[in-house]
């Protein structure tokens, strides 16, 4: 079943030299499992509440490839830099089948 895992910044960008650092390590290695990259940094619009920021979301095959792109090592080697440029929260969330949503 697919599963999305979504970052959004809460503020603006704090450290601009971190994240371009992080980018710059995320970019290098290609991805240790399969994803799909559906938004990236696109225009938001709010409906309730406050909107972020900024939007990532990339989709994965299952909720454990995308713990495991998040985990693995050259990811966790860049995510301090994205922590030092910016306050973000970040989750998984599970898909549901096709036809069954």
């Amino acid at each position: 079943m697919a599963a999305y895992l979504i970052v959004s910044r809460i503020g603006p960008v704090r450290d601009a030299d971190a994240l371009a650092e992080y980018q710059r390590r995320t970019r290098l290695q290609p991805p240790s499992v399969p994803l799909e990259p559906l938004v990236v940094y696109g225009d938001v619009q709010a409906l309730e509440g406050q909107a972020p920021d900024g939007v990532v979301m990339l989709r994965f095959d299952s909720v454990d490839d995308a713990r495991a792109w998040y985990d693995h090592p050259s990811y966790q080697e860049a995510l301090p830099h994205r922590l030092k440029a910016g306050e973000y929260q970040a989750f998984i969330v599970e898909g549901v089948e096709p036809g069954n949503g």
